[in-house]
């Protein structure tokens, strides 16, 4: 990797570089911007501590924001996307630097004017995600003992939201989308069955991590083999469960905007069979 020279210093953590080429980047690190003045050159060793913002969109974000971010805040925030490099062990895209500070520095704000918001989808977050979670509960600790605070436990499943996007390159909406879905999904099963799924369970963590896979599969349109024979048998053995699979793949359909293969159909039937013999 090459060296940068200093253009700018924004702050104690933010500075405005150009590369060997001559283009022009944000190296954000902790510390990296104390004393540094124009044309001072960054080396290599330090650079491996810092994250470079390239994308011009993303750096003309990232700029507008820090004005609104106090200094001790921002230091944890760049703190925070570093334990979340080194414990996911995977390069982040850049968007999180300025998705991530702008929730933090807002749910800071919300929680101290008294305002802090409910997370109404904690359970499925941790069902769906539970590697980000885990990362997303040290990160929420490491930010409330840095900066005396008390972020909610709501804010694990959010982060862990973030954490995702950074590592899959998906957007916070679509993975709201999933979130959503999911619930939606889970309430149809719950009111067809006539059953009450502990979110506590192994039941409830198998049945959304095959929902979860499920989703994912019709996303990226992978295809599915529809056993015939079997598809045949649940059909009459277990009309219910197969009629709810069935209903439960339209939803997935209209939600998603994309065709299902009929396949999976037969594996949501066998499941939502166990999940009832279970619950029952």
């Amino acid at each position: 990797m090459g060296l940068y020279t200093v253009k700018k210093a924004l702050n104690n953590n933010v500075l405005i570089a150009s590369d060997n080429e001559g283009q022009e980047v944000v190296l954000i690190g902790k510390g990296i911007g104390f004393n540094r003045k124009k044309n001072d050159t960054i080396t290599e060793d330090v650079i491996e501590k810092l994250f470079v913002l390239r994308n011009e969109k993303e750096q003309a974000n990232y700029i507008k924001l820090l004005p609104q971010v106090d200094e001790a805040v921002l230091k944890t925030i760049i703190e925070s996307i570093n334990i979340i490099q080194a414990r996911s062990n995977t390069p982040l895209h850049e968007k999180v630097h300025v998705a991530f500070t702008d929730h933090i520095a807002f749910a800071i704000s919300r929680l101290l004017k008294g305002m802090a918001i409910k997370n109404p989808f904690l359970k499925e977050t941790k069902a769906l995600y539970p590697a980000e979670y885990e990362i997303a509960a040290d990160v929420v600790d490491y930010i409330n003992q840095s900066l005396q605070l008390e972020l909610p436990e709501g804010e694990i499943g959010f982060i862990a939201l973030h954490i995702h996007s950074a590592i899959t390159e998906k957007t916070i909406a679509d993975l709201n989308k999933y979130s959503q879905l999911v619930t939606k999904l889970i309430n149809v099963i719950e009111d067809q069955l006539q059953i009450k799924i502990d979110k506590e369970s192994i039941h409830y963590l198998r049945l959304v991590r095959h929902l979860r896979y499920t989703i994912e599969r019709i996303i990226n349109n992978e295809l599915i083999e529809e056993p015939e024979k079997i598809a045949n048998l649940l059909k009459t053995e277990y009309p219910v469960c197969y009629n709810l699979a069935w209903k439960l793949i339209k939803i997935m359909q209209q939600t998603l905007n994309t065709s299902v293969y009929d396949g999976e159909v037969v594996y949501l039937t066998m499941h939502l069979q166990r999940l009832n013999n279970k619950i029952d």
